[in-house]
């Protein structure tokens, strides 16, 4: 079964049989990875909310900072579920890649902002 929460675009297939093998697997690899994704996207959202990073514009800033904030409401949504369902849902990958690319993009502004405050 394939669930769509269309506001928050995400995608979540719902697993019925806890037997499966599958299931011991979504809870060791997907729980943990939310958890780094909101640690992640708490990070990002306290340097972009307290430091004015002197390479983007305010208005790059600002939409970095609008799209970790949706992305933390998503992540907080997909993680509710997942311990509502005691981790019988799976996220889909089109979910999952947007929040990757996400942080990878925060990890660099992060890293940008370290290297030009050292100079």
């Amino acid at each position: 079964m394939l669930i769509l929460l269309e506001k928050l675009e995400i995608y979540f297939l719902v697993m019925h049989d806890s037997n499966l093998p599958g299931t011991e697997l979504l809870k060791t690899v997907l729980e943990p990875l939310l958890g780094d994704f909101q640690y992640w996207f708490g990070r990002s959202r306290q340097l972009l909310e307290t430091e004015q990073l002197s390479f983007m514009s305010h208005e790059e800033q600002s939409d970095l900072l609008l799209r970790v904030k949706q992305a933390q409401e998503q992540v907080n949504t997909a993680k509710m579920m997942f311990t509502a369902t005691n981790g019988k849902v799976g996220i889909d990958m089109n979910t999952l890649m947007p929040w990757h690319q996400l942080v990878t993009e925060c990890w660099n502004a992060s890293m940008r902002f370290h290297q030009v405050r050292e100079v």
